[in-house]
């Protein structure tokens, strides 16, 4: 069995569901509360398909380009830290993504489904919880219903942000964001630790 809470609050940190939503307010901005819905369960169902993806055969392509999960590990905690580093010291998420619509289409998919939900840190984090030699398929399992599970509170998000962007604002969206990004830092350096460890063990 894994650790269900601190799976979910990693997931909670790298997908980061508050933060998506003053993203999701300036992509819908505009529409009716039918698009709405619809532009939210489209984003979600396309984030959720890509992180499984990555979930499922994200191993497998790292061994059959030859490279070692320990390696991919550290690059991966490397990665997700200088990520958590963004969060906290850069722009937030909401800050930072809003300002993309402003340059690109507004879309579903981007930059809702990809990056603001499927974050290339909630990416590397699938292939980090669902290793082979770590995990079994049913802690995969586990770990990966602890993933949608945050994907389904961010839709649920989506679909009230309207009054929650009311109570929170975009400060309150950015401090979130800030915490998390707190928390995703010490477990990204976790994570690195454990790929040194394995490395020089073998």
């Amino acid at each position: 069995m894994i650790d269900f809470v601190a799976t979910f609050i990693f997931f909670f940190a790298v997908i980061d569901p508050i933060g998506t939503i003053p993203v999701f307010i300036a992509v819908t901005r505009g529409y009716d509360a039918a698009a709405k819905r619809k532009i939210a369960v489209i984003a979600s169902l396309v984030a959720a398909a890509l992180l499984v993806f990555f979930a499922v055969a994200g191993e497998i392509l790292l061994t059959a380009m030859g490279i070692p999960l320990a390696a991919f590990q550290i690059a991966g905690g490397i990665v997700l830290f200088l990520f958590a580093l963004s969060m906290i010291f850069g722009e937030s998420k909401p800050e930072e993504e809003v300002r993309l619509i402003k340059d690109h289409r507004e879309t579903a998919i981007f930059p809702l489904a990809v990056p603001s939900i499927a974050s290339p840190g909630a990416m590397l984090a699938c292939v980090l919880l669902t290793e082979n030699a770590r995990f079994n398929i049913f802690e995969q399992m586990q770990t990966v219903a602890m993933m949608l599970a945050v994907i389904l509170l961010t839709l649920l998000l989506m679909l009230v942000a309207s009054s929650v962007h009311k109570v929170i604002g975009n400060a309150g969206a950015s401090v979130i964001s800030r915490v998390m990004g707190l928390i995703l830092a010490s477990v990204a350096v976790t994570n690195a630790l454990a790929g040194f460890v394995s490395y020089f063990d073998k």
